[in-house]
């Protein structure tokens, strides 16, 4: 598939972002967190920041982005429609929890409920998310049952990350956030090390012969190209890229997304000083590794479709 740059933000920005609010509605729930205007304000600011960016940029790969609403109308069959619900739903529990906790410093009783509720919402919509793409049988490369665990642990790493990162600034670290951040990371490569190994040692399941329905008489082959220019579909499901490049970015995002987060992290515990300038550079560094596995995610994805094209 052609990664889209807007669907590579939306994805990530969303997914740190629903992370982010997920922890602070369960960890709220559990007296883990400083019940700060400040601390609660630049939360919320963060998050909804995040997730309401990252859906308006997902419009941009639309070809009538004003008409996006209408999609929200399908939501019997559309994981898109579903998601786009319970995201909309989602911010009013998330809003109220937020009014609660910014201006009258109160994040229990009632204002606890929409703290959990809006956990529950944002790991659905990430879900969703997530099964966007899982739910496409013509791409095997996203059929692969561990694509909605990485969609969701991923959210929980990166938004563990930007927790972290917020607590030391108000001078109120929490040493399990930390080890939470440790664990996710660990978690989220091993799912994704999987992931890579398994849709490498895929077979091939479909081919010209296969697209083309004539296996059975003998061997196709095609005299001609089916068209004389590329078409929107090879442009936008024909991507293609080398397998040495994609070994390269594979080594990139690990590092940047699992080795360096997690040194950076670990710091906090050997070198306490260090632990507000390490944690704030984990932020970033996850972002560039999450960028680049989930431009790999896109370009590494092949529709079924192109064995037509490429026999």
């Amino acid at each position: 598939m052609n990664p889209a740059y807007s669907v590579i933000f939306f994805t990530t920005a969303s997914g740190a972002g629903y992370g982010l609010l997920a922890l602070m509605g369960i960890l709220n729930a559990g007296g883990y967190l400083p019940v700060d205007k400040w601390f609660g304000l630049t939360g919320f600011i963060i998050s909804l920041g995040l997730i309401t960016l990252g859906l308006l940029s997902s419009t941009f790969h639309l070809g009538h982005p004003e008409r996006a609403w209408r999609a929200l109308s399908q939501w019997k069959t559309s994981w898109l429609s579903r998601e786009g619900i319970i995201a909309v739903l989602t911010y009013i529990p998330s809003i109220l929890f937020a009014i609660g906790w910014v201006f009258f410093q109160k994040t229990t009783d009632t204002y606890m409920v929409m703290g959990l509720i809006s956990s529950i919402g944002a790991a659905i919509t990430v879900y969703c998310t997530s099964m966007i793409y899982a739910s496409l049988k013509a791409i095997p490369a996203w059929t692969h049952n561990l694509v909605p665990p990485i969609y969701l642990v991923f959210s929980l790493a990166t938004g563990g990350l930007i927790l972290n990162a917020m607590l030391h600034v108000y001078d109120a670290p929490i040493k399990d956030i930390s080890i939470f951040c440790l664990l996710t990371l660990a978690l989220a490569l091993v799912l994704k090390l999987k992931y890579w190994k398994d849709i490498d040692a895929a077979p091939r399941k479909t081919d010209l012969a296969s697209a083309t329905g004539l296996g059975d008489i003998g061997t196709v082959r095609v005299l001609d190209k089916p068209n004389t220019s590329e078409n929107y579909l090879q442009q936008e499901m024909g991507f293609r890229v080398a397998r040495k490049h994609a070994e390269k970015l594979r080594r990139i995002a690990i590092t940047t997304f699992f080795i360096l987060p997690t040194i950076l992290v670990s710091v906090t515990f050997l070198v306490p000083d260090l632990a507000l300038a390490t944690t704030l550079i984990a932020v970033p560094a996850a972002s560039i590794g999450i960028a680049t596995e989930r431009w790999l995610f896109f370009a590494e994805a092949k529709h079924v479709m192109m064995s037509y094209y490429e026999g």
